[in-house]
């Protein structure tokens, strides 16, 4: 009698493996693998014409010597910061988008979303016009002011300021629709009772909106901090490899391309890749450790 479940177990295991195994397969090809390979190139130098040849620390070595990294790791971390800024802005945003009654509430959520799906390259060639020193919207709008713009993106002062502001716009629709889902699952109950007690709108918003919301801001600073950190594409169209500012602008992804890319340095280039992995690492792990003082998931 005792076989029968056995095997019913046996079955149920070997179809649940079935199902989620093409899942990790692809989980182990094109994740857990290249981190290895990477791992492994970034013990060695690649020659000029294939091969490779086992260096040890060397790459890491040249990694703590280079000054181009410490400049890098700041620009990133920059930009990393400035878009996070952006969630306190959505979580606003979302509560102004979810109010009762709000008319073409639908419409202000596509256009917030548009940058979503929009191609980079796209985005970038937009912002150049509006940045552009010459003819740009923003220059001639200063200049109705009587303010001088500057070079925006081919300054180095600005530069890294203008590709921020591109990315934390371009991040808020994702953040107005994670954070539009959290606002969907507060009980109505709870803002009528608190009407009742006589809290206003902005008691309201800051006693009972965003302590339920923390969830939601947990999890998109986690993902803003890790898309942050991968800056690239955006940097790479807005200023372009030939822009002046580049040098004192560019990204610890960006300076991986140059290295692997353009300088043909594949070893150490994967050690930068390493340096990254590490530090979205020990981001993401501090932001769990620390989850636990301000998130509530009661």
């Amino acid at each position: 009698m005792s076989s029968e479940p056995t095997r019913r177990i046996r079955r149920e295991d070997g179809w649940a493996w079935l199902f989620i195994g093409p899942l990790m397969l692809g989980v182990v090809v094109f994740y857990f693998w290249p981190i290895l390979r990477t791992l492994y190139n970034s013990f060695t130098e690649f020659g000029a014409f294939g091969g490779t040849r086992w260096t040890g620390l060397e790459n890491y070595a040249d990694l703590l010597s280079d000054a181009h990294v410490p400049r890098a790791l700041l620009n990133t971390l920059i930009y990393t910061v400035i878009v996070l800024l952006g969630i306190p802005l959505s979580v606003y945003l979302a509560a102004l988008l979810n109010r009762p009654g709000l008319r073409l509430a639908w419409f202000y959520r596509v256009m917030f979303f548009l940058p979503i799906v929009a191609m980079p390259a796209a985005i970038a060639m937009v912002w150049r016009m509006i940045y552009n020193s010459d003819f740009g919207l923003l220059n001639y709008a200063l200049s109705l002011v009587g303010v001088d713009g500057p070079y925006w993106i081919s300054s180095p002062g600005w530069a890294l300021a203008a590709v921020s502001v591109v990315g934390l716009w371009s991040s808020l629709g994702f953040s107005i629709i994670i954070l539009s889902g959290g606002l969907r699952a507060i009980p109505p109950e709870l803002y009528e009772a608190a009407s009742l007690d006589g809290a206003g709108p902005m008691r309201q918003f800051f006693s009972l909106t965003v302590p339920l919301l923390t969830p939601s801001i947990f999890f998109l600073t986690i993902i803003t901090a890790i898309n942050g950190f991968q800056l690239f594409d955006l940097l790479y169209a807005l200023l372009g490899p030939n822009n002046p500012a580049m040098a004192q602008t560019q990204s610890l992804v960006y300076l991986f391309y140059e290295q692997a890319f353009a300088q043909n340095d594949k070893g150490y280039a994967s050690a930068i890749a390493m340096l990254i992995l590490l530090v979205i690492g020990v981001i993401t792990l501090v932001q769990f450790r620390f989850q636990r003082r301000w998130v509530s998931y009661d």
